[in-house]
């Protein structure tokens, strides 16, 4: 059996520099996903060379002064990732950019490496940012849908956000994609960041495989912790009650079509069918987004 530590890491024990995430595919030993999470002091600046990987720069506290390539991308922010969407940009491989904040904030920079490259920077406005509500009952949550394929172009890179209620599971029924079935499934590999609400604030996220591809996750999570999935089963992300959820997904893997394609585990697919008689609990959606 995989040990889990290898594939949870706890607040502060990823840091390096000036991230406090710092997950790389070389981090991770597999080929393509990554995140930092920088945060910068009022007035501080950060330079980031892209080298091999598209990246994302998304605000998940305060605001910032996105420059490459000639160009300034202005992000307004947000005052957390429970209060709305946020606008963000976008950076192509073999950018160089500085990343520069007047109050000072925290902000995600996820990553794919890409061989294809070809597009240029730009802003994604957060008016555009699809809201979307999943699952119904106790598996009610929103999904913020930044970077996926018909939201926002990009060579490998698939983002999203899910925001959970307290006591709801998400991430539910458990799925995977870690094989390449064209029209079924695709192979990504996977990052969760999480975010817990409350200071004492905690959750749940599992990971499980199969007898030729074991692996076995079961972590208490916090603000800060992040969880690898390099295959296998994920899900549930168990919010505990009185905590709402929050988690940041990473995605990237080989295939050239960008497809998120995910296939449900056969003992709990059947779930789905009962979101039918439920309503969507009505503490969805979240801060501005109601």
């Amino acid at each position: 059996m995989t040990s889990s530590s290898k594939y949870h890491l706890p607040k502060g024990t990823s840091t390096d520099g000036p991230y406090d995430l710092l997950v790389t595919p070389e981090s991770a030993s597999w080929g393509y996903s990554g995140l930092r999470i920088l945060t910068l002091k009022p007035g501080e600046a950060h330079a980031l060379s892209t080298g091999d990987s598209e990246f994302l720069v998304l605000p998940m506290t305060g605001s910032c002064t996105v420059t490459t390539d000639g160009r300034a991308f202005e992000l307004a922010g947000r005052t957390g990732v429970f209060a709305s969407v946020t606008d963000f940009a976008y950076l192509p491989r073999e950018s160089e950019t500085l990343i520069s904040s007047a109050t000072g904030g925290r902000f995600a920079l996820p990553s794919a490496r890409t061989e294809r490259g070809g597009l240029s920077a730009r802003y994604g406005r957060a008016e555009d940012v699809p809201v979307e509500l999943r699952g119904a009952g106790a598996c009610s949550r929103q999904v913020n849908n930044y970077c996926l394929p018909g939201t926002f172009e990009a060579d490998q890179l698939l983002v999203c956000e899910v925001l959970t209620p307290g006591g709801n599971w998400s991430s539910y029924p458990p799925h995977k994609h870690d094989e390449a079935r064209p029209g079924v499934e695709s192979q990504l590999e996977e990052i969760y960041y999480f975010e817990v609400s409350g200071e004492n604030g905690f959750g749940y996220q599992r990971v499980y495989g199969t007898a030729e591809r074991p692996i076995d996750v079961l972590a208490e999570v916090r603000s800060g912790d992040t969880v690898l999935i390099p295959h296998g089963w994920h899900g549930p992300s168990i919010a505990a009650p009185g905590y709402d959820l929050y988690y940041l997904n990473v995605m990237a893997g080989p295939g050239q079509d960008r497809a998120w394609l995910i296939c449900d585990d056969p003992a709990h697919g059947w779930v789905r069918g009962t979101w039918e008689s439920q309503d969507v609990d009505d503490r969805l959606p979240f801060g501005e987004n109601r």
